[in-house]
């Protein structure tokens, strides 16, 4: 199937591992340029190898109030096409041991920085009545994660605001949507099997085993699968899908409307 994504232009966060890393080498098989955004240069420069050029390194921290107006530097004018919003989540714990000073770092690690940067480069798309939003959250966005109350709380926050701003473009020809992932093979995970482990006193793959089971598959996700959805929808074919929160978590999200 042809994407039609030759030669356009995409911004991938948090792009040297897991998801990230995932959607960029996706987009580079479809041939497309890919400014790959993460803290780790050493795995950002390794991803570039090969990729003929259409693999970009940029070293930054998305948080950083500097990294729009330096973001918007790299584009450097370039037509842009689409963004894969993405970065790690607010650490693991529960209501009761949270700190006021907890919940105002994960206000500006999960909610804050998205705004400010999709304020600089919405107007981007819409000016050019073409672009594809997609951010990576999580399955708590659908589900309530156990001692994960900070990102049960504040992904909430961020479906909101987007599900408000798909509204706002979609006259546009820009869509907005949410994956929302559950347990998959990535290193992310690996903070919840120690959570997990420390809080019900079994070994670390003991916990692993519980969450793999909690999928209802007998396996996590494989990253790979996940980011040929994500290119979906960063494709021309995903025109009439915007305002979605995806659930991509096996047979974890009991709900209906899952």
């Amino acid at each position: 199937m042809d994407l039609q994504l030759n030669n356009k232009l995409f911004v991938v966060l948090g792009a040297s591992s897991g998801f990230g890393k995932s959607i960029a080498d996706k987009l580079i098989t479809e041939n497309a340029n890919v400014i790959a955004v993460a803290r780790r240069i050493d795995l950002l420069k390794s991803g570039a190898e090969g990729s003929n050029g259409k693999f970009e390194p940029m070293l930054a921290d998305v948080t950083s109030p500097d990294f729009p107006d330096n973001l918007i530097k790299v584009i450097n004018g370039r037509p842009l096409h689409g963004i894969v919003i993405n970065a790690g989540g607010p650490p693991a714990g529960s209501f009761l041991e949270t700190s006021p000073s907890m919940w105002e770092d994960a206000f500006y690690k999960v909610l804050h920085w998205k705004v400010c940067l999709l304020q600089r480069l919405v107007y981007q798309f819409i000016d050019a009545k073409y672009g594809r939003i997609v951010m990576i959250e999580s399955v708590s966005v659908k589900q309530p994660v156990s001692q994960l109350v900070l990102s049960n709380s504040l992904r909430a926050a961020v479906a909101g605001m987007a599900r408000t701003l798909a509204d706002e473009v979609a006259a546009h020809g820009v869509t907005v949507n949410i994956l929302a992932p559950g347990y998959h093979d990535t290193d992310a995970m690996k903070r919840l099997y120690v959570k997990r482990a420390e809080l019900l006193q079994i070994d670390v793959e003991t916990a692993r085993t519980r969450f793999t089971n909690e999928t209802g598959t007998g396996k996590l996700g494989n990253p790979d699968h996940f980011a040929d959805l994500a290119v979906w929808l960063l494709s021309p074919s995903s025109e009439f899908v915007t305002g979605q929160v995806i659930s991509v978590a096996g047979n974890l999200v009991k709900g209906i409307m899952g």
